[in-house]
């Protein structure tokens, strides 16, 4: 899908025994380094797409600038010592996507009084953040719910949807949520049942769907809303097991696992985000606040977070994607190989001319 990285990235070990107790050389340390600091592993792009394209551009803008990464594996006790280790070695810029925005607050706020610049990577983080790069995720709930909606078509005012919706913790989940109420609630029968999933957990989402199935029966609802593939394929798995065909499930990231479903049909859609564009404006901040550099060209707009308004931002559109237009998205920006999208559906992708 994207081209990998060949050696931009620099994975911080322990300072030598010589540095301990040492604040001026822990600081010296971090003064040409970029610090990126991701969520979790299990959603495919953070390791394969985010990681590599930001250290790639930042390489390509700076040859002498390391970007110093870790992966809080989905813990915010993890994110917070890695955070604390980056200031403390004397990184003055850090691309933080947070496991917990509200969490993030008192170590943003900590660092910015240090002069550290934080970027909110593709979930805005609370706190004193110096800029925000991500989608208009309001937008993108509005556009899954209108996936919804195309997949219902005739039946969807009498129809009843389920939701299921991204994690209490991040910031994005209640805009994805708020924009998709803001086109089903006028537009379906009726929202029959909404959860909001813990960590986007997949095993979670299988777990409610099979309680829905088993007190409501299959015919209780005509359609699920999953603010994640992740979750959509919990969902799929819940709906196969109950034998239940024909109901429309959405998703959000197109996951390879994802767009497998929508071109076997257990999946009618998934949303198209494309990493480059906004891992590269990341980057390309990151390089110019490193360097005292205006960033005002590269932030579009601006985004409000509870604790904080007029952040400068840069908010890219996403797109939907289905059978009909996968060969001219995903398949045409190199996002995903035909062979593996094809593995195990071939004559699913013979039928929409994907082989």
């Amino acid at each position: 899908m994207r081209r990998a990285l060949t050696g931009a990235v620099v994975i911080s070990l322990a300072a030598p025994l010589a540095a301990c107790g040492s604040d001026q050389q822990d600081a010296g340390a971090g003064k040409d380094s970029i610090g990126l600091l991701l969520p979790e592993s299990k959603a495919a792009r953070y390791e394969k797409f985010d990681r590599r394209i930001i250290s790639s551009r930042i390489a390509s803008l700076c040859l002498e600038c390391k970007v110093d990464y870790h992966n809080a594996e989905q813990q915010v006790d993890n994110q917070k010592r890695q955070f604390d280790a980056l200031v403390k070695k004397g990184v003055k810029v850090i691309i933080l996507d947070p496991v917990d925005a509200a969490a993030a607050k008192s170590w943003v706020d900590s660092a910015a009084k240090k002069g550290v610049k934080v970027i909110a990577y593709d979930r805005l983080a609370e706190g004193d953040v110096a800029a925000y790069v991500s989608y208009d995720n309001e937008k993108i709930g509005r556009l899954q719910a209108q996936g919804i909606l195309t997949a219902l078509g005739s039946q969807a005012a009498t129809s009843d949807v389920v939701m299921m919706n991204g994690s209490p913790t991040d910031p994005n989940a209640p805009a994805y949520k708020k924009g998709a109420h803001e086109v089903l609630d006028d537009k379906v029968h009726k929202i029959v049942f909404e959860k909001d999933i813990p960590d986007w957990s997949a095993a979670a989402a299988k777990k409610e769907m099979t309680d829905l199935i088993n007190a409501q029966g299959a015919e209780g609802f005509d359609a699920v809303y999953s603010a994640n593939d992740g979750m959509a394929g919990g969902i799929a798995a819940a709906l196969k097991s109950a034998g239940i065909k024909n109901v429309p499930v959405g998703g959000q990231d197109a996951e390879l696992p994802a767009l497998q479903r929508v071109v076997a049909g257990t999946q009618y859609f998934t949303i198209y985000k494309e990493v480059r564009p906004e891992a590269e404006t990341a980057a390309e901040i990151a390089f110019r606040l490193l360097r005292g550099k205006s960033i005002k060209s590269l932030t579009t707009t601006t985004a409000d977070s509870k604790s904080k308004s007029g952040i400068p931002a840069r908010l890219f559109k996403a797109q939907i994607v289905t059978k009909k237009n996968m060969k001219n998205t995903v398949v045409r920006d190199g996002a995903v190989r035909t062979d593996l999208l094809c593995e195990g559906v071939t004559a699913a992708c013979k039928s929409v001319g994907l082989e």
